[in-house]
């Protein structure tokens, strides 16, 4: 499998590319960071995060993407901007026909650290940690991009596991409501004669 990461924002936008391996390995293929300038046009940076994205799901070719889930923020128009940067992300993604996962923060943090509390210096040790890097991957939004795709790496076949079973468990209940509806249809049929 491999994952695409993305930290969503519009002045700083972190891309990380990881392939995932046996067990827990992870190896890392790529990590940038997309700027756009503050004072620029709200649309014209969403288009240069969108042409950013789609040139990276086109050269890296991702099974799938994992985006940073934006759930809340004291600061409303920083939120709005880093949910439209991985919006459009997201969108590019979906045009390929990629999945892309959303993962919160915490769920992130206690995927690579171990705690869903972890500051940005503690994550950004753990990514340099898991991948073998020579440097810490700067700025943060690199390291934070690709802490989101060790995450999916890591909870995907969890993930998948928990699909399985909630699709088990609507299969056994259909099957439970039309033995139900079946015997109740008969028991009317026995009762009118």
């Amino acid at each position: 499998m491999r994952v695409f990461g993305v930290d969503p924002g519009l002045t700083r936008c972190g891309f990380g590319v990881v392939d995932a391996g046996r067990g827990r390995e992870v190896r890392p293929v790529a990590v940038d960071v997309i700027r756009t300038p503050p004072d620029m046009e709200l649309a014209s940076r969403l288009l240069g995060i969108s042409n950013a994205a789609e040139e990276w799901l086109d050269r890296y070719r991702p099974t799938v993407v994992a985006v940073e889930r934006v759930f809340s923020q004291h600061n409303v128009s920083t939120a709005m901007g880093t949910a439209q940067a991985g919006g459009v992300v997201a969108l590019a993604a979906a045009k390929r026909g990629i999945p892309v996962c959303f993962h919160t923060p915490s769920q992130v943090k206690s995927a690579v650290t171990g705690s869903g509390t972890a500051d940005k210096k503690q994550v950004t040790a753990m990514v340099t940690r898991i991948l073998g890097l020579d440097t810490a991957p700067k700025p943060a939004d690199a390291a934070d991009a690709l802490a989101l795709a060790i995450c999916h790496c890591w909870r995907a076949p969890m993930l998948d596991r928990m699909a399985a079973a909630e699709a088990a468990a609507a299969e056994q209940k259909r099957r439970y409501e039309m033995r139900l509806a079946a015997m109740r249809t008969q028991a009317g049929k026995a009762g009118t004669r």
